[in-house]
């Protein structure tokens, strides 16, 4: 679909008169001319308004799982529609699309998770976990167990509490954020503060920093611990062996229960169902979203163990919260056939046994390139973390500077990628194939390259 170049400009100024974008600067975006305008996708590609392709290293925002244009998925949502368009789950009412979505669930989800609560985002699903929290531990008796330990770096949603689960300092400038009894803990990236460390040593030392931070709040304080499998938009941090471990074990110590966010991790992407299997971690509660509907449709959902889920089911009275389209019933019936599409095609097998070695044979071997500092892959995940002082020594570029450039490279060369700090991140639907990692690679070093070459210029100026 090529518009015509005034059909493409007023689409934008539009778009700039009344569009409010998550995460932008919305000034330098109206002097850059307005937006990329995307008209439609297929498999790992997506085409804008100029017709121009784009290979999607980041499916969407983490979660086309199975790719774009699956005719599946939109005539089940038609059917869905057709039936029963929308009706709440409050009132002592279901309906068949979430009885069957939640016994699916139910089947994949490591063992003890048999219960599920729907939200319509991960930053929902989140927040659902906060209260699920502090209902168990009131309804034991021990209210004063209202702290939540998180880490540095995290990423658990946007909404005052999913931001204030988060570790991002950059989601914390606005007052009030992060709210009371939330405390974070050392993120496991040895890039940061682990270099030259031995791995065992390391993954002692963050876990270590985890134990620090429930002393300093005092155990009979902490009612949880919450961490991603790895940590997504923090970077592809990827934790090193041994560490979960660790961290489950102190969650023992001090009875303190663990939530596991899946919302990037799960279905399929570090090549088992759920990032808790690649690591083994057993959970008390987990949350999940994206993957869930490969984004065709907002969902989320929240997987809840034996032992929270008790005070629900043996003692009177009722969980005051949810949201007007928990399980709503065409997001639930797309879930359920995305999670068939997985199961059906292999994908979990595909990422395992394709996509992980193609991933980090391609992107591994661009560790010697000389503005490359690290390469972490796992599944379908990656991150290379940049170097720039390597070619411009003494440069005090801004943090993210290069990563950014390089990462608008990419986006104008057909390959959609993400900046954190000062790496680039990706995740591409789990359906690529290795031909189309080849092009990603391919794409990425080029920019690499160039944005090198331009490093280099003034120290030959």
């Amino acid at each position: 679909m090529n518009l015509p170049f005034e059909a493409d400009h007023a689409l934008q100024q539009d778009d700039l008169a009344h569009h409010l974008h998550p995460f932008t600067d919305h000034r330098q975006l109206a002097a850059d001319g307005g937006p990329r305008i995307i008209t439609h996708g297929q498999g790992v590609w997506l085409w804008d308004t100029q017709g121009r392709r784009l290979l999607d290293g980041m499916a969407g925002l983490w979660c086309v799982n199975v790719g774009y244009g699956r005719p599946e998925l939109s005539e089940v949502a038609r059917r869905q529609m057709d039936r029963l368009p929308f009706y709440n789950t409050f009132f002592q009412t279901s309906h068949e699309p979430v009885i069957e979505l939640s016994k699916k669930l139910a089947g994949l989800l490591p063992e003890g998770l048999e219960h599920i609560f729907y939200a319509n985002s991960g930053s929902e699903a989140n927040d659902t976990a906060i209260r699920l929290v502090r209902h168990y531990w009131q309804a034991v008796g021990q209210p004063q167990r209202s702290v939540i330990v998180s880490r540095k770096h995290a990423y658990h949603g946007s909404t005052i509490a999913g931001a204030s689960l988060g570790g991002m300092s950059s989601m914390h400038d606005i007052p009030g954020i992060p709210i009371p009894d939330v405390v974070h803990a050392e993120a496991p990236y040895a890039w940061e503060s682990g270099k030259g460390m031995e791995e065992e040593r390391f993954a002692d030392a963050a876990a270590r920093s985890v134990e620090e931070a429930i002393l300093a709040a005092g155990p009979e304080r902490v009612g949880a611990f919450i961490g991603e499998p790895i940590m997504g938009a923090g970077g592809v941090i990827v934790p090193p062996a041994g560490y979960w471990q660790r961290v489950q074990a102190i969650c023992r110590r001090y009875d303190i229960l663990l939530i596991c966010d899946e919302v990037v991790c799960g279905f399929g992407r570090t090549g088992n169902w759920f990032g808790a299997q690649t690591f083994d971690i057993r959970p008390d509660i987990m949350t999940m979203a994206k993957g869930l509907s490969s984004g065709y449709q907002p969902i989320s959902a929240v997987a809840v163990g034996e032992r929270v889920v008790a005070p629900l089911l043996e003692r009177p009275g009722r969980l005051p919260h949810g949201f007007t389209y928990s399980g709503h019933p065409v997001a639930a019936a797309v879930a359920l056939e995305n999670l068939n599409i997985i199961e059906r095609e292999g994908l979990v097998e595909h990422v395992r046994e394709t996509v992980a070695p193609a991933l980090a044979g391609g992107l591994g071997a661009l560790a010697d390139h000389p503005l490359v500092g690290e390469v972490r892959t796992l599944g379908a995940m990656a991150a290379l973390e940049l170097s720039p002082e390597s070619i411009q020594p003494g440069g005090n570029l801004p943090l993210g500077t290069v990563a950014t450039r390089v990462r608008n490279l990419c986006f104008e060369r057909g390959l959609a990628t993400r900046a954190v700090r000062e790496g680039l991140v990706f995740a591409p639907p789990l359906v690529i194939t290795t031909d189309e990692i080849d092009t990603l690679v391919d794409i990425l070093t080029g920019c690499l390259d160039a944005v090198a070459a331009q490093l280099r210029e003034p120290a030959h100026g």
